[in-house]
């Protein structure tokens, strides 16, 4: 019996090439891969929890793909990894590396110019990762960890809330996230600010 995946509005869908690469066999549905990503997601916050990291260690590609790799690495053999095929969302597989590079290049120019105040440095941050869209899975998870990373450890301030909701699952959350996402994609950020501190 294989992965069997139901996909939410927003959420991505995995080619068979990678649900081959779950590490973890006996994990058949949506339900339960969402939950051992989460204790995922609660093991790199604990290694984060122990880090002194400056802003030039987090906005560096090394960084953007270790976090990932402890994200998600007891669960994906590829995390980590660039993902390998286009999805619905996202630049273009063989860009990937080229417009992270960009991004990091303009969050360190942001940063040294005061271009934005330092939560909308960090949310535009979070947002275009979510739009380069670098990884299989666990994108819209891993751009707001390394927003949280960037603001409280770059920046010194608290982290961002995000809803104080799990938005894997579908609620109402979830739907005020992926509208406030839309409104910056128009370039209209303050919605995805609002919504980090709520």
């Amino acid at each position: 019996m294989g992965l069997d995946l139901d996909y939410k509005e927003g959420q991505t869908p995995l080619d068979e090439d990678e649900k081959d690469g779950l590490l973890i066999k006996t994990i058949t549905t949506r339900g339960e891969l969402d939950e051992f990503e989460q204790l995922g997601v609660e093991k790199a916050n604990q290694w984060l929890l122990s880090k002194k990291l400056m802003v030039n260690k987090i906005l560096t590609e090394d960084f953007v793909r270790d976090l990932h790799k402890r994200m998600f690495g007891d669960i994906w053999k590829w995390a980590g990894e660039y993902r390998r095929t286009n999805k619905n969302i996202g630049v273009d597989k063989f860009e990937i590396g080229i417009e992270l590079n960009k991004l990091l290049a303009d969050c360190r120019f942001w940063i040294e110019n005061k271009t934005f105040l330092e939560d909308e440095i960090s949310v535009r941050f979070s947002h275009r990762m979510a739009a380069i869209h670098p990884f299989a899975n666990g994108n819209g998870r891993h751009s707001r960890l390394i927003a949280d990373v960037l603001i409280n450890k770059g920046f010194g301030k608290p982290y961002f809330t995000w809803g104080s909701k799990n938005l894997v699952k579908q609620s109402e959350a979830r739907t005020q996230y992926l509208h406030a996402l839309r409104e910056a994609d128009n370039f209209s950020y303050k919605p995805l600010i609002d919504f980090a501190r709520s």
